[in-house]
């Protein structure tokens, strides 16, 4: 278990670093609280990795990369006008995140985000073998195996419980790591920037991820 998870905290955590669910990470936490944000992304991460561990290849077989990829732009531009339309309510008490409280929207905005990412694919093949997936992973793979073995941590007699609570864990906690160093770097941001200024920015970087996301669909299917 310590082998799986030591491998997924590592890989995730390297895929993560500037990864678009990153940079939302850094946005988020120039809007809210910290601990609001942590405690969002946690729950979001937590629930999207046990689903990727679990049945995220069953799923990803059901639901075509293409669809999966409009889907995820839509409701990621939906979010983006939501935030900006949040600005004009600011004068009358109101905040985009009002209805459902910043953790909540938080989790909501991860999770849509998080939907077909690297991150969520890398963590499907971690779960499948976890030392295949070091031997795939550029010239940081052997290093890392190399760096794991040393402490004595190998595949050997590995069972698929060990592996999944490994992988689950560890890609959560991987997440966390390089989004937690997102969320200090927004923190600061917040407490310097305008608040309108930040509004502004947040909901201009949901609608640019959401009409990316769009677009890589597209591409793909072309």
């Amino acid at each position: 278990m310590i082998y799986a998870f030591a491998v997924a905290t590592v890989l995730i955590a390297l895929a993560e670093l500037g990864d678009k669910t990153q940079l939302l990470a850094l946005c988020l936490a120039t809007r809210y609280r910290w601990w609001q944000v942590l405690i969002g992304i946690f729950g979001a991460t937590l629930f999207i990795h046990l689903f990727s561990t679990l049945i995220g290849q069953a799923v990803g077989s059901l639901i075509p990369q293409l669809w999966l990829g409009i889907i995820t732009g839509v409701l990621f531009i939906g979010f983006g006008v939501w935030t900006l339309r949040g600005e004009k309510d600011d004068g009358e008490g109101g905040t985009p995140a009002g209805r459902f409280g910043p953790i909540v929207t938080v989790a909501i905005a991860f999770f849509l985000a998080e939907l077909g990412d690297k991150t969520q694919i890398m963590t499907i093949a971690i779960a499948a073998d976890p030392a295949a997936v070091l031997r795939t992973f550029g010239t940081a793979g052997p290093a890392i195996a190399h760096a794991l073995g040393g402490v004595g941590l190998s595949a050997d007699g590995l069972t698929a419980t060990q592996s999944f609570w490994g992988v689950w864990m560890g890609s959560t906690v991987g997440m966390m790591i390089a989004d937690g160093i997102a969320i200090v770097v927004g923190s600061i941001l917040g407490k310097r920037l305008p608040e309108r200024l930040i509004t502004r920015i947040s909901g201009a970087l949901f609608i640019v991820l959401g009409v990316a996301a769009l677009w890589a669909a597209v591409a793909k299917a072309l």
